[in-house]
């Protein structure tokens, strides 16, 4: 089977993937039932069972998971002693985060400027979609799959609730496999082939500071009385220099990032800054972004402008994020985290600090025969050479198949790209990315098995 019979395939079943996708994006499957009844997950969940048995895996079944979502899963069978590759994805979706400022219909596939427009049409139901399309073109070319192939599809991976990080170390034998394609990142840009090699870690805490039993009038008692906000401003400035490099005591923020270059002028366009705003910290995009660890400040419960009064509060409070590259545990930094604010606390006030959330880290596979076959299925199917990026978001999903399969390959690709605009409103998928992407799923498959003697 050549490259370019397996391309026709490929681009003769886009057609299909579009329907497939149109019907997927119409379940508003959101895992919150404050947000969108959970009949609509439950549908989406269906409709994944259907769509894989269609395409030639069996037992598919949902399962469920201590969240209360649902599991699917199936398995195909490859030829004997033929590697096990397991595909992940997920069918639950971020909310609208407000219909007024969406440009086409919400749950409707839209096509616009050649881009396939609605929610979840990348993150995650393009990369289910995916999925399907390379299995299909395989099924048509070869009437089956060279090795076994494992599916499990996640329903409420956007809540981060955990129901599938427990679901795995207890289901281990249904989803041991050789390989693992966690099918929930993309590329650096479109049409760049890239594999999404290390994943930030996170912590958070909740910092409060209490000065006065209650909040006193400023003209009468402004000035001596401590003052809660401006402790904790303060506080807080110390979690960065004047550069903006983060400055938490026993964190390393000198590292370098050794994969793609991320041009400074791109990422002033994909994070939407203002002309004439500096971007933060010394060092490159990709050093600070994917290597080195970046405090955020994600609230403060102070009196709004609207509602403030001549006062001097009684206290303040903020939630604190830290974002953590590999070579630091979440705990880890998570400890000096409260040691540097409780280090720096003004006037003795007292302060209050709640651990919110962990999570380390993680680190895909850079070598093997599983690495080395995809390499050379993408830069085939893009006719472009491969790179590799850091990815800041937090997957925590990839550290547990990490302990529970070590001995597996764990590669993060899929069709989601800067123009997609995961996680907000407007939300596209170029179809290209799908295809592609599904060209380089069916020829790893191929040749995995191939450089396993099958």
């Amino acid at each position: 089977m050549s490259v370019d019979t397996l391309r026709g395939t490929v681009a003769s079943l886009m057609g299909r993937a579009r329907d497939d996708l149109a019907e997927l994006v119409s379940f508003r499957s959101v895992a919150n039932a404050d947000v969108e009844p959970p009949e609509e997950c439950a549908k989406a969940a269906e409709w994944v069972i259907d769509a894989f048995s269609d395409a030639g895996l069996g037992d598919m079944t949902a399962s469920p998971t201590p969240d209360g979502s649902q599991a699917v899963h199936g398995y195909a069978p490859g030829p004997p002693g033929s590697p096990t590759v397991l595909l992940y994805c997920h069918y639950d979706v971020q909310p609208p985060l407000g219909a007024d400022v969406w440009r086409t219909p919400i749950w409707e596939l839209t096509e616009v400027d050649g881009r396939w427009h609605g929610r979840g049409t990348a993150d995650c139901k393009g990369n289910i979609v995916m999925h399907l399309t390379a299995l299909r073109a395989l099924r048509e070319e070869n009437g089956g799959f060279p090795c076994s192939i494992k599916l499990i599809a996640e329903g409420s991976e956007e809540q981060g609730t955990g129901g599938l990080e427990a679901f795995v170390p207890e289901n281990a034998e249904l989803l041991r496999a050789d390989a693992i394609l966690v099918c929930d990142t993309g590329n650096f840009a479109v049409g760049v082939p890239t594999l999404t090699t290390t994943l930030r870690g996170m912590t958070s805490v909740d910092i409060r500071l209490h000065a006065l039993s209650s909040a006193m009038h400023s003209g009468m008692f402004g000035g001596p009385a401590p003052d809660p906000v401006l402790g904790l401003i303060q506080l807080l400035a110390t979690l960065h220099d004047e550069h903006g490099n983060t400055t938490v005591d026993g964190l390393d923020a000198t590292q370098k990032w050794t994969g793609v270059d991320y041009p400074a002028e791109q990422f002033r366009v994909d994070a939407n800054v203002l002309d004439g705003v500096s971007l933060m910290g010394d060092g490159t995009v990709a050093d600070l972004l994917w290597a080195r660890p970046s405090a955020t400040v994600l609230g403060i419960d102070i009196p709004s402008v609207a509602s403030s009064s001549a006062a001097v509060q009684a206290s303040a409070s903020a939630r604190v994020s830290l974002r953590l590259p590999p070579g630091v545990t979440g705990a880890a930094a998570q400890d000096a985290l409260v040691d540097h604010l409780r280090s720096r606390v003004p006037w003795r006030m007292h302060c209050e600090i709640e651990r919110v959330a962990v999570g380390d880290p993680f680190v895909g596979t850079l070598s093997g025969p599983a690495f080395e076959a995809m390499k050379s299925a993408m830069e085939d199917a893009f006719k472009h050479p491969m790179t590799t990026e850091g990815q800041g978001g937090s997957i925590p999903l990839c550290n547990v198949f990490a302990e529970t399969f070590p001995a597996a390959e764990i590669m993060l690709l899929g069709v989601e790209e800067p123009k997609c605009l995961i996680h907000a409103p407007n939300e596209s998928v170029d179809p290209g990315e799908i295809e592609k992407t599904a060209l380089a799923e069916a020829l790893f498959l191929s040749r995995y098995a191939a450089s396993r003697g099958q």
